[in-house]
């Protein structure tokens, strides 16, 4: 389910506007995959957030997708900040021309670290450490623990069938229809920045 930036509210009026937020989060590989397009349009988005201003939160790394993306929006004069725990860094994956590095001692530091900086989070193309740190921040805001948007860019239908996956615990009762709604699943950052524009937070799970 994506959701929609030109749905009405309940007086037929257009969903306001918000502001685009000034820091987001970005879940991606630490390998490059399998296709060049995908390594592609990662350059794309990291260029995109520079152009508009918006300071990508990153593990801080330089390998694969995550080195792809903070290369490309540091080429284009943006801003990079990185957060790492120590025996990564130690481990020489560390990017060296980042605008910040924050290195910690733990993952779960790493995740809490990368949350208070972000004011949104994306996921992009990646794999399982990428797929747990999406659904983390996605469940904390399920839970009302933050009111900050959380996306999936669907780079070459790269979640298709997790977004499949989402439906069918909507359909067997483990998951509120209004959490799917209010996940931003964007087929383009042209897309993704529209929608944000227009989030609204949904109900929290127990309330």
């Amino acid at each position: 389910m994506t959701h929609d930036p030109h749905s009405n509210d309940a007086a037929g009026a257009p969903a306001a506007t918000r502001p685009l937020p000034r820091s987001i989060a970005v879940f991606t590989g630490s390998a490059v995959g399998a296709s060049p397009a995908v390594v592609e349009q990662v350059r794309a988005f990291g260029a995109a957030l520079a152009e508009q201003g918006i300071t990508a939160v990153s593990g801080g790394g330089r390998v694969g997708l995550m080195g792809a993306l903070a290369d490309s929006a540091l080429a284009a004069g943006g801003r990079v900040v990185g957060v790492m725990p120590e025996s990564l860094v130690n481990s020489e994956l560390a990017h060296t021309e980042l605008d910040d590095l924050h290195v910690v001692a733990t993952m779960h530091e790493r995740k809490a670290r990368m949350a208070d900086l972000a004011e949104a989070f994306v996921a992009l193309p990646g794999g399982s450490g990428t797929l747990e740190e999406f659904f983390e921040a996605w469940t904390w805001g399920q839970l009302g623990l933050h009111t900050k948007p959380v996306s999936l860019l669907d780079i070459d239908g790269s979640w298709g069938s997790l977004v499949a996956m989402l439906q069918d615990m909507v359909r067997n009762g483990f998951l509120a229809q209004r959490h799917l709604d209010g996940l931003i699943v964007a087929k383009d950052t042209d897309d993704l920045l529209d929608q944000l524009s227009s989030w609204t937070p949904p109900q929290a799970k127990w309330t």
